[in-house]
């Protein structure tokens, strides 16, 4: 072999090991990346509802109402509850709400007894909701919430209502403060 031949070999063979130890850089970059993600990503567990739980809002004990309840996880730790899913949304939506949130969790209803629900808790940001149902919850009417977009369209079409996903579900939509202030009659 002449010395051009044997010199174009051995710079192939360069390229080739350099292909290789940028593929192999690029598979670990893609490796680490993930392990960051699903660390970052997974939430706190949910907490369980017991004799003394009662809604941040009022102070009602969540065991003694039907329908959804829903809890947020500050990052700091700390965990309000809410005896119904509106709850929830009135706080988590209010323009001045700044605490970090952790998670937030609502109960599964295709799942969880409507009358007295316990356990079956999922991600409030991946659930479907259905609001304007006939069905009441604690504090009157609710958004039902549900792990499947398909147990959703069923109450829906048994109790009246839209379903939403999370990112759907406005401000407006979220209001507490019924009474005398929606009151017109007064």
């Amino acid at each position: 072999m002449d010395r051009g031949a044997a010199r174009s070999c051995r710079l192939e063979i360069q390229s080739m090991n350099c292909r290789r130890l940028t593929t192999a850089a690029a598979v670990l970059v893609l490796i680490l990346a993930a392990g960051c993600e699903s660390q970052s990503s997974a939430l706190p567990p949910p907490h369980e509802i017991d004799d003394t739980t009662v809604s941040v809002l009022d102070g009602m004990s969540l065991k003694d109402y039907p329908g959804p309840k829903a809890q947020i996880e500050y990052a700091d730790g700390q965990t309000d509850f809410f005896c119904d899913t509106l709850g929830l949304f009135s706080v988590y939506l209010r323009p001045e709400q700044d605490r970090k949130v952790g998670a937030m969790y609502v109960q599964d209803m295709g799942a969880a007894d409507w009358q007295h629900p316990v356990g079956h808790w999922i991600d409030a940001k991946r659930a479907t909701y259905v609001v304007g149902a006939k069905k009441l919850g604690a504090m009157g009417q609710t958004f039902a919430s549900f792990a499947s977009e398909a147990d959703a369209q069923r109450f829906a079409k048994s109790e009246g209502g839209k379903l939403y996903r999370f990112d759907q579900i406005t401000i407006d939509m979220a209001t507490v403060d019924g009474g005398v202030v929606k009151d017109q009659n007064m």
